[in-house]
């Protein structure tokens, strides 16, 4: 199924090549759409493909033996996810659910590996990404070991600021739909837990809540606390 060569164009590995290399991944790509809290796959499944997101918003997670999810990830559009299955073959490692309404892309593994054979320049950037992933995961797993909950929450919210962050006349509006339960899984904590250091910030004036969403109002005075 094709797919629109300027959609294909966001996402970063794709971004500086010709129209008639773009043409070339437009003919292996499937084009999917996924509503919101779809699962994409899930942890275990045979990996297939690197899947790509145009629009949208997606979350990389895993769930323990006892049964609690930890987020990983969250990708938007012109991201790429589900990679790793193009080196070792195996099963995906996490699973991916859509968090809201969201239309991604996915190239098998052969297409995507012939793809990189012609095109260097697209695996040297595959390979950057990974080490940038790499690197926030082992920054992740500092994080949790050497850090207490509050200081994490707000890493993590300052994380999200830059990455997803809109301005608005308040302050900075993390544009993505993100539950209590979603942050707690992100930062390796309760619902409750995350639910008390916000409801504690906002009483500072560094941050506003509402149903949806976060805004932060008082980024120094945040920082000041790290």
């Amino acid at each position: 199924m094709g797919s629109d060569l300027e959609l294909i164009r966001k996402i970063a590995i794709f971004s500086d090549l010709s129209d008639e290399e773009l043409a070339l991944i437009d003919n292996v790509i499937v084009t999917l759409n996924y509503k919101k809290r779809g699962t994409i796959f899930m942890e275990g499944q045979p990996g297939v493909g690197v899947y790509f997101v145009y629009s949208g918003q997606v979350k990389i997670f895993k769930v323990s033996e006892d049964g609690r999810e930890q987020i990983l990830h969250f990708r938007k559009a012109g991201d790429i996810f589900g990679e790793v299955v193009l080196f070792d073959g195996g099963a995906y490692p996490a699973s991916a659910e859509a968090l809201v309404d969201a239309q991604v892309g996915v190239i098998r593994n052969q297409d995507l590996e012939n793809l990189l054979m012609k095109h260097p320049s697209m695996a040297v950037k595959l390979l950057k990404l990974m080490a940038k992933k790499l690197r926030r995961a082992q920054m992740k797993v500092h994080e949790i070991t050497t850090q207490d909950t509050l200081r994490r929450v707000i890493r993590k919210l300052i994380r999200l600021a830059r990455v997803y962050g809109e301005k608005t006349e308040q302050g900075v509006k993390i544009n993505l739909e993100l539950n209590r339960q979603d942050l707690a899984s992100y930062v390796g904590t309760t619902r409750e837990t995350v639910t008390r250091i916000l409801s504690d910030l906002k009483k500072t004036g560094a941050i506003e809540l509402d149903a949806k969403s976060i805004t932060i109002i008082d980024l120094d005075k945040l920082k000041s606390w790290l």
